[in-house]
C-alpha cells in the first residue's frame, strides 16, 4: 500500500505530474496547472500528513449485473409451462428470460441478428432460438447467465419456422423454399431426413407453395407431421411412410395453425380475417368456416373481408366450451380502431382492445401435453411496448397486476439519477406514499409467471433509482438487490396550468417536445429536499409530507440576462454589487398577484414565464408537495435558456441554479431571489481573460445560413447553449387585468436558437435550426446543455456529421473561442463548507460554481447567525476574490477533509413540515454540518476536488495550491464524472464520450482503472450515464431498458450469488391414462421411435453445405459459473442430487414395473403350458 507525501510533492511542483497524464496530456505537470490568482508552489498552509490510499486497480472490474425495463422492439415470445419461465425475443438479438420477481436474464447473440422464434425445450433447463441470420442456437439455462451451446447457420436455405415437439430430442426446422429439415437438439446435427415441397405437394400442382408458416405433430399420433404452406396448402405428412396422408387447399393464405387436442380437428387463421375447422376425414373443404368480425351480408353472401388473423390458438377444457383466442381479424371499416385480442368461449366474443399493435401471444393451460384437455387459465399478450397477462379463469378477463419494472418507458426517459447506500427508511417511506396511487381492478389471483428462483444474497444496503420523464413525472425505484420495484410516481406538470387547445397547436409546429419534460434532478436523501429543473426554464423545489394539505404554490420570476445595454468596464478594485441583497431582486411575484412591470414593445414579449403556474389552491396528497416554483421569463423578445446546473442545501435552505446566461441563487424558505447575475459579472475584476459585456443590439452578427431566413432587421442571437428543438414557450400567465389587455395580442413563440418579433410571420423549422447549432464559428463552448428529452422525442441526430459533431468534437477553451464566444455556462454547482479565500483560518458556508469555460469561481454565503433569525434575517451573497481554472467545462466537485475523507455536504435532518403532532411552524431545525465520519475538528485544512470535461485538479484550501492534476483526456471528453465511495474510500470515477470508463485516486489522482467498456453511440447514453457509490453506475441502453453495470471487483465475484436461477429441479408431471378403449382406438397402434427414423443409421447424414455447426462456449461458460462462489457450488451440488436421486427413483420404478411384469407373464407362460402338455398336436 503506497503512501504519498505533500511535502515531497509540493517540493517537485515544477517537476512533472506525480501521476501520469493519459490521453496524450504529456507535458502536462502538477506546476502547470493554472492557479489564479497566484497560487505558487511554495503557498502557506501547505498540508504536511500522510494520506494513507487504500484503494489499488486490484479492487475495480467492469461487469454488467442487470437489465431492467421492457425488452426494446420484441420479436418473439416463448413459455415453459412446467419451469413456468418466460422468454422474450427482440429484434436487436437479444433474449430476456423472466421468472418470479427477482429472476430476470439478458442475453445477447453475438451476431445482433433479430430473434425470429423461441422454443423451450420444457423442463430441460434449454432454450433454441431460430434469428433472422438463419442461425439455430440452442442456450443452456442452468446456469445463472445463459450461454450458447451449439449453434448450427443453414447456408442455402433461410429459415421460417420451428417446431419441437414435447419430450422429443427432433427439432423440426421450415425454410423459405417449402422444405422441412430435422435438427437432432443434443448434438445440433442436421438429420438426412428431409421433407422436400416438391414431394409433400401433389405432382399435378404447378405453383411452388411458398414459406413453410406452420409445422406440428399431430396429438393423437406423433408419427404424422402437419405442415401448413404460406399460399393455403395444408399437408398432413407420415413420417414414418415418408408420403402424404391428405393434403387440403384453401384460397386465402395460412398465417396460423391450432390443433384440437383429440388430434381429429384442427383450425387455421387466414389473410382475409377468417378462421376456417377442419376434419381429418374429410379434408377436401373445410367444415366450418367464420369470419368473426366480418359484417353479415343482408342477401345472405359471404361476409366482407377483414384484416387478417396473425395467430389463433384453439384450447379445450374438460368442464366448458373450447377457447378459440386470436389477433387481428377486425373489419377494415373501421380504421381507428386500436389492435385487439379476441376471445371466443362458446357463444361469447370478447375483444380486447390493446394499447400498442401485438408482436405475439401465447395460452397459458395447466398441461404440457398436447392430447389432454388444456384447460387454459391465462394469455400472455406480448405487445410493442408493453407486457400484459390476461386471467382467462374470470368472466371479466381481468388482467395481472405485473411486478416487473416494464413501465419505465410510459413516458420517455429524459434523465436518470443513482443514490447507492441511502438511508434505510426511505424505501419504506416512499412505497406506503406510492401504494395508495396504484390502480385497481386486477385479477385477485398471484402472476402466474413464478419460475426460478432467487434469494437476496449478501448485498443489503438500499439503492434507489430515480428517473425523469418527458410529460413531466418523476419515478421513484426500488433497487436494492439487482432488482427493480417502483416505489412512487409524481407528476411535475400538475402544478402548471393545463395547455389550451389552439395554443397546443400553434406552438406543435415549432416544437417537437414536451413543455414539461424534466432536465435535471437534484435530491437531498436525508432532508429528502427534491428539486426539478425543467425543459421550460423553471426550477421546482419539492418537501417530503406524509399528509395531505390544499395551498397555494409559492412562485418566483427571475430574469437572467448575459448582456447588458451598456458597456461596462470593471475598475481593477472594485467588487462586484452583491452585498446589496435587495438589488437582486430583479423579478419576484408574490402570492399576492403583484408582479414587475411587463414590456411589450410592439409584440416583443419582456418578463414572461413559459409556462403559468395555477393561482388557486391546489390538493397535494402525501409524499413530494411543491415548495416553491421558480420561472425564468423572457427577456427582450428572448426565451428563457435551457438549466444546465442545479444544487440545493438544505442546511442553508438555498437552490442555485445556471444557464448559459448566467447563475441564480434562490432562498426558498424566505422565497426571495438572493442573486441573478450573467457569468461575467460574477467574475468582476477578477476575470482572467478581462472580457467586456456587450449589449445585445449593438455587437450581434446574423449568421450564414440564416439570413435568408428574415429579411428585417431583427437581432439573431446565434450564441444560445440550446439544443436543435426549441422550447415551448409563450403560455399566458394570470396577471392583473389592466396588463392582460396588453398581453392578449401577444401570440409568439419560442424559436431556437435565434429569436425574432412575433410580427415577422416567420418561423424555424427544426433543420433550419440544426444548421445553425453546426455553425463553426459560432459554436458556443458549453455543448451538454441539449433537450432532455431529445433522445426519444425529437433527435435530429441522424447523419454521421452531426453525431460526429456531437460526440468527437474536441471541446477548446482556448482565448480565442472566448473572444468569439461572450456567452459562459454555468455547468456545475456545489454547496459545502469550505475555505473561501486564502487567508481564511475556519470554514464557512460556500457555492463553488463551475463554468464551461473551465473556471471556478467560488461565492460567500453569509448566513443568519442562529437558526431563530433564519426566517427573517436576509442572506448575503459575497465574491470571494478566489477563482480557479481547469481545461474544460468543469463537471463536479467534492471536498475531502485533512485524512483524505469524502465531507459530506451540510444538511437539515428531515421533519414534516405539515406534521400535526407540532403546530409549532418555528421550531428549531436539526442540522449536520459535516459528516460525522470526520473528526469534530475538520482540520486547518483540507482538498477540493474538481473535475472537468479534460482534466482534474486537486487543490488545497485554504493555500488553494494545485497538488495534483491530471489530463484525462485530449482527443475527447467526458461525459460523467462523480466522486464516490468505494470500500471505506474515495475515488474519481468518469464516463468519456470515447467510451471508457475510468477511476482516479484521491487525493493523488493515480489512474486505477481504464477500460474501453460502451462508445457513445446515442445521445441516451450521454445523457442518462451516472455513477455512483459503492461501485455501481447504471445508464438507458434503449429507450425502454436500464442497464446496471458495476466497477467493483468485490462485486463482480459475488455477482454469480446475487443473480436468480432459472431452472430449478422440477417434476414433469404425469400424462392422464388415456383408457383402454382410447389407446385401443384413439391412435396408432405402434410407438414411434423418432430416433430410428431419424437417426444417422437410416437417414444418413444431410449434406454438409447445407447447414455448418457451430459449437458454442456454453461448457466453458458453465465452468466459470461453477467457480463463481460456494453457494454457487452447494447450490449446484444439491440439484445435480435431487436429479440424479429423481432418476434413480424413476429407474427403481420402471425396474419394479419390468419385473412384475416377467413374473406375471411367467405365470400365464406355466398355465398355458400346464394346459396344453398333455394334448397330442392334432387336439389343438
Amino acid at each position: 500500500m503506497k503512501k504519498f507525501n505533500f511535502r515531497k510533492v509540493l517540493d517537485g511542483l515544477t517537476a512533472a505530474s506525480p501521476v501520469g497524464s493519459s490521453g496524450g496530456g504529456s507535458g502536462s505537470g502538477a506546476g502547470g496547472g493554472s492557479v489564479h490568482p497566484g497560487g505558487t508552489a511554495g503557498a502557506a498552509g501547505t498540508p504536511r500528513e500522510e494520506i494513507q490510499e487504500t484503494l489499488t486497480s486490484d479492487y475495480f472490474q467492469i461487469c454488467k449485473t442487470v437489465r431492467h425495463g421492457f425488452p426494446y422492439l420484441p420479436t418473439a415470445l416463448a413459455f415453459d409451462p412446467v419451469q413456468k419461465i418466460l422468454a422474450i425475443g427482440t429484434r436487436t438479438g437479444a433474449i430476456r428470460i423472466l421468472g418470479r420477481p427477482g429472476v430476470d436474464c439478458y442475453c445477447q447473440h453475438e451476431s445482433g441478428a433479430a430473434v425470429l422464434q423461441l422454443q423451450f425445450l420444457i423442463n430441460e433447463g434449454a432454450l433454441v432460438s431460430a434469428c433472422a441470420d438463419d442461425a439455430l442456437h440452442l442456450w443452456n439455462l442452468r446456469q445463472k447467465r445463459p450461454a450458447i451451446l451449439h449453434s448450427l447457420k443453414f447456408n442455402r436455405e433461410r429459415i421460417t419456422y420451428c417446431h419441437l415437439p414435447f419430450q422429443s430430442k427432433w427439432l423440426y426446422v421450415g425454410t423459405e423454399r417449402g422444405n422441412t429439415h430435422i435438427v437432432n437438439i443434443e448434438s445440433f446435427i442436421l438429420s438426412g431426413y428431409v421433407i422436400m415441397w416438391n414431394k409433400a405437394i401433389e405432382l399435378s400442382t404447378k405453383t411452388h407453395p411458398g414459406p413453410v408458416v406452420h409445422l406440428s405433430d399431430s396429438p393423437r399420433d406423433e408419427g404424422k407431421l402437419l405442415i401448413g404452406y404460406e399460399n393455403g396448402t395444408i399437408v398432413f405428412w407420415d413420417l414414418r411412410s415418408k408420403r402424404a396422408d391428405l393434403r387440403a387447399y384453401y384460397d386465402e393464405a395460412i398465417h396460423s395453425v391450432a390443433w384440437h387436442h383429440e388430434g381429429k380437428q384442427f383450425m387455421c387463421s387466414h389473410s382475409d380475417g377468417s378462421l376456417t375447422l377442419w376434419n381429418l376425414k374429410s379434408p377436401n373443404r373445410p367444415f366450418q368456416t367464420t369470419i368473426p368480425h366480418g359484417k353479415v351480408q343482408r342477401d345472405g353472401k359471404k361476409p366482407e373481408p377483414c384484416k387478417p388473423i396473425l395467430k389463433v390458438e384453439y384450447k379445450t377444457c374438460k368442464n366448458s366450451e373450447p377457447f378459440v383466442i386470436f389477433s387481428g381479424g377486425l373489419s377494415y371499416d373501421k380504421p381507428c380502431r386500436r389492435p385487439s385480442l379476441t376471445i371466443m368461449h362458446g357463444k361469447a366474443i370478447t375483444v380486447l382492445e390493446m394499447d400498442h399493435p401485438i408482436v405475439d401471444f401465447l395460452t397459458l393451460c395447466e398441461t404440457p401435453y398436447p392430447n389432454e384437455f388444456q384447460e387454459p387459465y391465462a394469455v400472455v399478450v406480448l405487445l410493442e411496448k408493453d407486457l400484459i397477462v390476461v386471467d382467462l379463469t374470470q368472466s371479466n378477463f381481468p388482467i395481472f397486476e405485473n411486478p416487473y419494472p416494464i413501465d419505465i418507458h410510459e413516458s420517455p426517459v429524459t434523465c436518470t439519477e443513482y443514490f447507492a447506500d441511502c438511508p434505510p427508511d426511505l424505501i419504506p417511506v416512499l412505497y406506503a406514499v406510492g401504494a395508495k396511487h396504484k390502480k385497481q381492478g386486477y385479477s385477485n389471483k398471484e402472476w402466474p409467471i413464478n419460475g426460478g428462483a432467487w434469494n437476496l444474497g449478501a448485498q443489503t444496503y438500499p439503492e434507489i433509482i430515480i428517473t425523469g420523464h418527458a410529460d413531466g413525472s418523476v419515478k421513484f425505484w426500488d433497487a436494492s438487490a439487482i432488482t427493480l420495484q417502483m416505489l412512487y410516481k409524481m407528476k411535475t406538470s400538475k402544478v402548471f396550468e393545463k395547455q389550451k387547445v389552439g395554443e397546443g397547436k400553434a406552438t406543435s409546429e415549432i416544437v417537437e417536445e414536451d413543455p414539461f419534460a424534466v432536465q435535471m434532478m437534484y435530491w437531498c436523501p436525508e432532508s429528502r429536499i427534491f428539486c426539478v429543473a425543467g425543459v421550460s426554464a423553471y426550477v421546482i423545489v419539492y418537501r417530503f409530507s406524509k399528509h395531505e394539505v390544499n395551498t397555494e404554490i409559492a412562485s418566483l420570476e427571475v430574469r437572467l440576462q448575459c448582456e447588458v445595454e451598456d458597456i461596462i468596464t470593471p475598475e481593477p478594485e472594485t467588487n462586484p454589487p452583491f452585498t446589496d441583497a435587495s438589488s437582486q431582486l430583479p423579478s419576484l411575484k408574490s402570492l399576492s398577484g403583484s408582479t414587475n412591470t411587463v414590456a411589450c414593445e410592439g409584440t416583443m414579449k419582456d418578463s414572461i414565464p413559459c409556462l403559468s403556474v395555477k393561482a388557486r389552491p391546489v390538493r397535494m396528497p402525501p409524499g413530494y408537495q411543491a415548495d416553491l416554483i421558480i420561472q425564468l421569463v423572457w427577456v427582450d423578445g428572448e426565451p428563457p435558456q435551457q438549466i444546465t446546473s442545479l444544487a440545493v442545501n438544505s442546511a442553508y435552505g438555498l437552490v442555485a441554479f445556471g444557464n448559459c446566461n448566467g447563475l441564480a441563487v434562490v432562498d426558498f424558505m424566505q422565497k426571495t431571489v438572493l442573486l441573478s447575475m450573467g457569468t461575467l459579472d460574477l467574475y468582476g475584476s477578477s476575470d482572467p481573460y478581462q472580457r467586456q459585456p456587450r449589449s445585445p443590439r449593438k455587437s450581434r452578427q446574423f449568421g450564414a445560413g440564416l439570413t435568408e431566413l428574415n429579411d428585417s432587421a431583427v437581432s439573431l442571437e446565434l450564441e444560445r447553449c440550446k439544443s436543435p428543438t426549441s422550447v415551448k414557450g409563450s403560455r399566458k400567465l394570470s396577471l392583473p387585468t389592466d396588463l392582460k389587455t396588453d398581453l392578449d395580442h401577444v401570440n409568439g413563440h419560442c424559436t431556437s436558437p435565434t429569436s425574432q418579433s412575433c410580427s415577422s410571420g416567420k418561423r424555424f423549422s427544426s433543420a433550419d435550426v440544426s444548421r445553425a447549432n453546426r455553425r463553426g464559428p459560432g459554436r458556443p463552448p458549453f455543448r451538454k446543455a441539449q433537450s432532455a428529452a431529445c433522445m426519444e422525442i425529437s433527435l435530429p441526430v441522424t447523419t454521421e456529421e452531426n453525431r460526429e459533431n456531437s460526440f468527437s468534437r474536441s471541446r477548446s477553451s482556448s482565448v480565442s473561442s472566448i473572444d468569439r464566444d461572450s456567452k459562459e455556462a454555468i455547468t456545475a454547482l456545489y454547496f459545502m463548507e469550505s475555505f473561501a479565500r486564502k487567508n481564511d483560518s475556519a470554514v464557512s458556508s460556500c457555492l463553488w460554481v463551475g463554468t464551461g469555460l473551465g473556471m471556478v469561481i467560488i461565492l460567500s454565503l453569509n448566513l443568519p447567525a442562529s437558526d431563530d433569525l433564519r426566517q427573517s434575517d436576509p442572506v448575503m451573497v459575497s465574491p470571494s476574490g478566489t477563482i480557479l481554472t481547469l481545461k474544460g467545462a468543469v463537471l463536479t466537485f467534492a471536498c475531502l477533509d485533512c485524512m483524505g475523507t469524502l465531507t459530506h455536504r451540510p444538511y437539515e435532518v428531515w421533519r414534516d413540515p405539515h406534521s400535526a403532532d407540532d403546530g409549532d411552524k418555528t421550531r428549531k431545525r436539526k442540522l449536520v454540518m459535516h459528516s460525522p465520519s470526520s473528526s469534530q475538528d475538520m482540520g486547518d485544512h483540507q482538498f477540493a476536488v474538481i473535475c472537468s470535461e479534460k482534466q482534474a485538479k486537486v487543490f488545497s484550501l485554504p493555500s488553494q495550491t494545485c497538488l495534483y492534476v491530471h489530463n484525462i483526456t485530449e482527443t475527447s471528453f467526458l461525459l460523467r464524472a462523480d466522486v464516490v465511495t468505494l470500500c471505506n474510500s474515495v475515488c474519481l470515477a468518469c464516463f468519456c464520450a470515447n467510451g471508457h470508463i475510468m477511476t482516479l485516486s484521491l487525493p493523488s489522482l493515480r489512474p486505477l482503472l481504464d477500460i474501453n467498456y460502451l462508445p457513445v453511440t446515442d445521445m441516451r447514453i450521454a445523457r442518462t450515464f451516472c455513477f455512483t457509490n459503492e461501485g455501481q453506475a447504471l445508464y438507458l441502453s434503449s429507450p425502454t431498458e436500464i442497464q446496471r453495470l458495476t466497477y467493483s471487483q468485490e462485486m463482480c465475484d459475488n455477482l454469480q450469488d446475487m443473480l436468480g436461477d432459472l431452472f430449478t429441479p422440477v417434476e414433469t408431471p404425469e400424462a392422464q391414462n388415456r383408457g383402454f378403449l382410447k389407446g385401443l382406438f384413439g391412435g396408432s397402434g405402434q410407438a414411434f421411435d423418432r430416433e430410428e427414423l431419424f437417426g444417422e443409421a437410416t437417414a444418413g447424414k444431410a449434406s454438409r453445405s447445407l447447414a455448418q455447426h457451430i459449437p458454442g462456449s456454453g461448457g466453458i461458460e458453465g465452468v466459470r459459473g461453477a467457480a463463481g462462489g460456494v453457494i454457487g457450488d452447494l447450490t449446484r451440488a444439491r440439484i445435480a442430487l435431487d436429479e440424479r436421486g429423481q432418476k434413480l427413483g424413476e429407474l427403481d420404478e420402471r425396474t419394479a414395473s419390468m419385473m412384475a411384469s416377467a413374473e406375471a407373464f411367467s405365470k400365464h407362460a406355466h398355465e398355458v403350458m400346464l394346459k396344453y402338455k398333455d394334448k397330442k398336436w392334432y387336439q389343438f
